[in-house]
């Protein structure tokens, strides 16, 4: 797979999708600084391993959960090296019977398919929807690593960037967990 890193949006967004653009066009309007990094579609975390060492930063895992009812929806970041047990994160947030989302609730809520989940939804999510869960290791990091709503481009974004200037812009909290290394 050819790579290839640049500093900010790309020169031209001619033939990309609007969601995309969406991204580049809010984060530059915030003033937040970012690396981006052009690849084939990737929907692995596997996949995502040569785009992190180009861009030294490692992809978070991005999940995209609901309770059973299908009336809560949570977006949660975490470590690519953690693996994700519902019981783990239910009692931490008073939630039983979590699952994954399906697609339609991903599009409906943060206009996103799956491969391409990512922080950068919530600016979608007009509404407030959705809960956004960070796990401490990952909000700890100085940089995050997320797609720009879709899977074929991947963003370096420092931490406090998205804390202190994304997140307020989109109106979104963040409720802190602790997910239990193997």
């Amino acid at each position: 797979m050819e790579i290839k890193v640049y500093s900010g949006r790309p020169e031209s967004c001619e033939g990309r999708p609007d969601r995309e653009t969406a991204v580049y066009d809010r984060l530059d309007r915030l003033g937040i600084a970012y690396e981006r990094a052009d690849h084939e579609a990737v929907m692995t975390m596997e996949g995502c391993q040569e785009i992190d060492s180009l861009l030294g930063v490692s992809m978070c895992k991005n999940l995209f959960l609901c309770n059973a009812q299908k009336t809560s929806f949570y977006l949660l970041l975490m470590p690519d090296y953690k693996k994700f047990r519902t019981k783990d994160l239910s009692k931490q947030i008073q939630s039983a019977r979590l699952s994954f989302a399906g697609p339609e609730f991903m599009e409906k809520y943060l206009r996103i398919a799956p491969g391409a989940v990512s922080v950068m939804g919530l600016m979608n999510d007009t509404d407030r929807q959705v809960r956004l869960l960070i796990d401490r290791e990952t909000l700890e990091a100085e940089y995050l690593g997320c797609h720009p709503c879709v899977n074929t481009s991947s963003l370096k974004i420092k931490m406090s960037d998205i804390l202190e200037k994304f997140l307020p812009d989109t109106g979104h909290d963040y409720t802190v967990v602790d997910l239990p290394r193997e």
